[in-house]
C-alpha cells in the first residue's frame, strides 16, 4: 500500500530537519498525521513482521551456529538481530511458563507419616534427663534451644529413633518451625504466649515463622504450598540475577583474552537464551511422547545433554579462540564454579523465600 508522506521537511517528533523520509535523529517516519484505516493496519503488520524477521534472523545462529551471534553482535552487526536482554526475557518467559505449568501437572504420591508432637517430645526429654537439658558429651542442648528452632529435630518415620543436631534448621524445615499452635490469628498466638511462663515462650525465630504460618493459613495455603508458589514466582528473577554472575566467572576464567566485561555479559545472555530455548524444545518433544515410551524419553534427555555440552564447547572456542584441550579444561572449571555459585544462590534464595515470601 502506498504511503503518504508530508511535504514539510521538519520532524514532528523532535523537530530536526529531514533529509529523507526518515528522521536521522529519532528515526520517525515523516508520514501524514491523518491516516486511514488501511494505512494504520499496514503499519501495524509491517512492524510485526519486522520483529518477526529479526526474531528468525536471531534464532538461526543462536541454535545452529554456537558463538556466532555474540561475535557478530560485538562486531557491530546488530540491526538484523534482537537485543540480547530482549530476547532473553522473551525466551525465558516462555520456558518458565511451560516448565512450571508442566511441573504442576505431575501427580505426587502422598505418604502418611506418623505425626511428631514437639511439646510431648520436649516434656519427655526433660523428664528423662532433668530440667537443665540434654548432655551428649561435647554438646549441651537446652529445652529453650529446641523450642526456639535453633536446633533441628529429626524424627524417623516409625517415631522410635530421634536424631538431634545443633545448628540452623534445615531448608526443608524452615517453613515448618512454629507450626504447632492451635491459634487462628497472630494476635491470639501472642496472647497465648503471654499466658505462658517466660521460660516456656517461643523464641524469636519460632514467633516469626508462626506469624508467617498463620498468614499462609489465612490464605488457605500450607507452608509448603506457600513457599513453593513464592519460589516459582521469583525463580526467573534469580536466573536473571545469575547471568551477570556467570559473566563474572567468564571474565575470571578467560582473563587472558583481555575482553571487556560487557562482551562476557552478552555471551552469557546468548548462552542462557540457548539453554532456555533448547530445553523448551526438549520439553515439548517429551510432552508429545506417549507415556509408554519412557525409554525414548530417556534417550531424548541423553542426547539433549550431549548437545548442550557440545554447544558450550563450540561457542567457547569460537568466542575465545583457545585450543581444544584448553577449552575443555576451562569449560570444566567454569562448569564447576557455576554449579557452586548456582547452589549457593539457590540456597540463599530458598531461605529468603521461606522467611519473607
Amino acid at each position: 500500500m502506498k504511503k503518504h508522506y508530508r511535504h514539510e521537511k521538519d520532524c514532528l517528533n523532535c523537530g530536526a530537519e529531514l533529509q529523507g523520509h526518515f528522521c536521522h535523529v529519532c528515526g520517525q517516519e515523516n508520514l501524514q498525521i491523518k491516516e486511514n484505516f488501511g494505512h494504520l493496519m499496514s503499519h501495524a503488520i509491517a512492524d510485526y513482521f519486522h520483529f518477526d524477521e529479526k526474531f528468525f534472523h536471531t534464532m538461526k545462529p543462536l541454535l545452529f551456529q554456537p558463538g556466532k551471534l555474540t561475535v557478530d553482535y560485538m562486531a557491530g552487526k546488530r540491526t538484523q538481530y534482537l537485543h540480547p536482554i530482549r530476547i532473553y526475557i522473551f525466551i525465558s518467559l516462555i520456558f518458565f511458563l511451560l516448565y512450571f505449568s508442566n511441573d504442576s501437572k505431575v501427580e505426587k504420591k502422598s505418604v502418611t507419616v506418623r505425626p511428631f508432637n514437639k511439646e510431648h517430645f520436649l516434656d519427655s526429654l526433660s523428664k528423662a534427663v532433668g530440667k537443665d537439658g540434654l548432655d551428649l558429651g561435647i554438646t549441651h542442648i537446652t529445652k529453650e534451644q529446641l523450642k526456639s528452632g535453633l536446633v533441628d529435630v529429626k524424627v524417623s518415620a516409625d517415631g522410635r529413633d530421634t536424631n538431634i543436631t545443633i545448628g540452623p534448621p534445615s531448608l526443608k524445615r524452615l517453613s515448618e518451625i512454629g507450626s504447632s499452635t492451635k491459634d487462628t490469628s497472630y494476635e491470639q498466638y501472642l496472647q497465648s504466649q503471654q499466658k505462658l511462663a517466660p521460660a516456656d515462650r517461643d523464641g524469636f525465630i519460632s514467633r516469626y515463622f508462626e506469624k508467617k504460618n498463620l498468614e499462609w493459613k489465612s490464605k488457605g495455603l500450607t507452608p509448603r504450598e506457600a513457599v513453593s508458589e513464592s519460589f516459582k514466582h521469583n525463580f526467573p528473577k534469580l536466573m536473571f540475577f545469575l547471568v551477570p554472575l556467570f559473566a563474572v566467572l567468564l571474565r575470571l576464567v578467560f582473563w587472558k583474552n583481555h575482553k571487556f566485561y560487557v562482551e562476557h555479559l552478552i555471551y552469557a545472555f546468548h548462552l542462557h537464551c540457548f539453554f532456555f530455548l533448547f530445553l523448551t524444545l526438549v520439553m515439548l518433544i517429551k510432552m508429545a511422547l506417549p507415556v509408554s515410551w519412557s525409554a525414548v524419553g530417556g534417550w531424548v534427555s541423553f542426547l539433549a545433554t550431549v548437545g548442550v555440552i557440545w554447544y558450550v564447547y563450540r561457542s567457547l572456542r569460537v568466542l575465545y579462540h583457545r585450543s581444544r584441550w584448553r577449552t575443555v579444561s576451562k569449560m570444566i572449571g567454569l562448569s564447576f564454579m557455576y554449579m557452586i555459585t548456582f547452589s549457593v544462590c539457590v540456597s540463599i534464595f530458598l531461605v529468603i523465600v521461606a522467611a519473607f515470601g
